[in-house]
């Protein structure tokens, strides 16, 4: 069994695309993903699968909520190696002290064509490219963050027996 974490994008944000973690549970559980484990109401989950191609994982995930709420989130799928090299290399390890000012950025996929220069220019004085407003559009892949504090979180959760 393979453990995953499941980024899910725009759900429970400002009254739209409503679902409740129990319910993301029941629908996770469905399609014969087991032992869940969900962290606050952002979209976050933990399980373990029998599947290997992630990207066709995803994509039920979201039909499966589909069918269920009537709206079609993204879902980023990483396995436990990936969160682990994300924690593991972390260029900005002050930000243990204030773990809410760090936002890591999980892309869809590698871009193709970074406008970086574009980005540089985004990138507002106080920040250190954590997290800039359009980013999305200029790297041209779909991008979900998570603050430190939940990516930490992510990380117990798979790291639990």
């Amino acid at each position: 069994m393979k453990t995953c974490i499941a980024l899910l994008r725009g759900i429970n944000v400002g009254g739209k695309n409503i679902l409740p973690m129990k319910e993301l549970v029941a629908v996770l559980k469905s399609l014969g993903l087991q032992n869940i484990k969900t962290h606050i109401q952002s979209g976050n989950a933990v399980f373990q699968s029998k599947t290997s191609d992630t990207a066709k994982l995803a994509n039920t995930i979201s039909a499966a909520i589909r069918k269920s709420h009537g709206f079609e989130p993204q879902v980023l799928l990483l396995d436990s190696v990936s969160l682990h090299k994300v924690i593991k290399t972390n260029p900005y390890p002050e930000a243990e002290a204030a773990p809410n000012t760090l936002h890591v950025a999980f892309l869809a996929a590698i871009p193709p064509k970074p406008d970086l220069d574009a980005l540089e220019r985004i990138r507002a004085a106080s920040e250190r490219f954590q997290l800039a407003a359009g980013m999305e559009r200029l790297l041209g892949v779909a991008i979900t963050s998570r603050n430190w504090n939940t990516v930490r979180k992510l990380k117990e959760m798979i790291d639990e027996p």
